[in-house]
Order: structure tokens, then sequence, then C-alpha cells
């Protein structure tokens, strides 16, 4: 970042691994995203991978879910939507259909006198693949 002129440079590095990212709906960790950047750049180093995803994450150009798994995972969408979790394999899924409650901002902000920007629900459970396992075991 140039503190004198107030703008970001643009890298080639910080680049491709945003397009990486939004090419996937998988919500990758960031040794997966290291893995995909590293066959198109093979001098990228896991930590300039952290530095950009930070710096995206700062930008508002992704998001960064932290799901109560031991990594992070990286959502190329920055629009606030809701994420379900798979308990059994920990895949992340974009919840579709289910526009995020706007009056749940307005709830919280009225009954607690803060100001709320924006609000993150995940969903726990099986996925339909780990449902599908289940359900077969069980007969």
């Amino acid at each position: 970042m140039d503190n004198k002129k107030g703008f970001i440079r643009k890298t080639k590095q910080r680049d491709l691994i945003l397009k990486t990212l939004k090419n996937t709906d998988t919500h990758p960790t960031a040794d997966w995203i290291y893995e995909q950047v590293k066959k198109e750049m093979p001098n990228i180093s896991l930590g300039t991978v952290y530095r950009n995803l930070g710096m995206l994450k700062d930008l508002g150009e992704i998001i960064e879910l932290n799901c109560g798994n031991k990594y992070s995972r990286f959502d190329g969408n920055p629009e606030n939507h809701y994420h379900f979790v798979c308990t059994e394999c920990e895949k992340v899924i974009d919840i579709k259909g289910c526009p995020v409650d706007k009056e749940l901002d307005l709830c919280v902000a009225r009954e607690n006198d803060v100001e709320v920007f924006f609000h993150r629900t995940e969903f726990y459970g099986l996925c339909p693949d780990c449902k599908k396992k289940k359900e077969q075991q069980q007969v």
C-alpha cells in the first residue's frame, strides 16, 4: 500500500489469487488456494498467498469464514449471505433461496442501542452427500 497516494498497487499474484477464489464455490482454505495458484505461478510462496488473502479481505473483495474448523476458509462472494457447514465432512455451502434477514439487523440495533452493519449466520448439519451416506448405513 502506498500511503502517500492512498492506493494499493495491483499485482499479478493478488489478481490470480482472486481469480482462483472467484472461480470456485467450495470455500477453500489458504493451502488449497496456494496449490491452485502455484500451478500457474510456481514461484509464489504460501506467505504471499496469506498476505494477499488478508489484503483482499480488508479491501472487501472476499470473505474469511471461521466456521469452527481448524482452518479459515475463503469466499470469493463478498456479498453478505448465509452458509451451511457439514459437521461430518466440513464442506461449506452457500445457502440459496434464503435472503439475509435485514429485519434482524434492525431488531438488534433497536433493542441494544447499537449500530449494526451486517450479521453472519451459519447453519450446521449434514450435507447432501453425508446425509445420503448416513441413510445408506441405516438400511
